[in-house]
């Protein structure tokens, strides 16, 4: 995987964002950072993630930051023009697999089939957002589907359901890399400042996945 997948692996956890107002930024870099976790994925669903992901990338720079639900290629060239280091998606789009392999640009797209995990090892590609994690059958599907395409070494996000409760079913799976999660840092607590409660949520976040991993060993 590329340096960003692999700094995102070595945590276990990537907090899944969605930000109102770019005015938030740095307060929210912050309290990620307070809570010693280095990494956040703003999604391209509102107006303000350019604007966000610029901010942070640019005076921020210890903090990791990635694009998500990147959809079309004018939200991958605003994701890179930003300076995201990597982005993801919730389905697979081979012209924007494509797109960003031109530009030098670390993507890992949604699949929730075998069909998307094909299309997957047709690219090339070594990291897959699984999406919706929970909806989609949970660990359970995610192992099963997998199978066939372990020796490819294809590794997983899995997003969406997935909580502090339920990261040591996904972890302990070889081929996740990482879990994402949006509980760390929820539009009511961005919207409502509470940033000590955002640096506790990435805490234990954080805490939690080193303990599933070194319990794994």
């Amino acid at each position: 995987m590329t340096a960003a997948f692999e700094r995102a692996a070595a945590l276990g956890v990537v907090p899944v964002i969605a930000i109102e107002r770019a005015a938030d930024a740095l307060p929210l870099a912050d309290a990620l950072l307070e809570g010693g976790l280095p990494i956040a994925e703003i999604t391209f669903r509102t107006e303000a993630a350019a604007e966000v992901i610029a901010a942070m990338a640019g005076q921020r720079p210890e903090l990791l930051v990635g694009a998500g639900t990147i959809l079309t290629p004018q939200s991958l060239d605003a994701a890179v023009d930003s300076g995201a280091a990597f982005g993801l998606a919730p389905g697979f789009d081979a012209d924007i697999v494509n797109r960003a392999r031109v530009m030098g640009f670390p993507f890992a797209p949604g699949i929730m089939t075998p069909s998307d995990l094909t299309a997957v090892a047709r690219h090339g590609l070594e990291l897959a957002k699984f999406f919706p994690a929970k909806a989609a059958g949970g660990p359970a599907m995610l192992d099963a589907i997998s199978a066939p395409y372990a020796h490819l070494g294809i590794r997983f996000v899995p997003t969406g359901g997935v909580s502090l409760d339920t990261m040591q079913d996904w972890l302990k799976l070889g081929a996740v890399a990482a879990v994402g999660g949006t509980w760390i840092a929820s539009r009511a607590d961005i919207a409502e400042g509470r940033w000590a409660e955002i640096s506790a949520k990435a805490r234990a976040a954080v805490a939690r996945a080193k303990e599933i991993r070194e319990a794994g060993k």
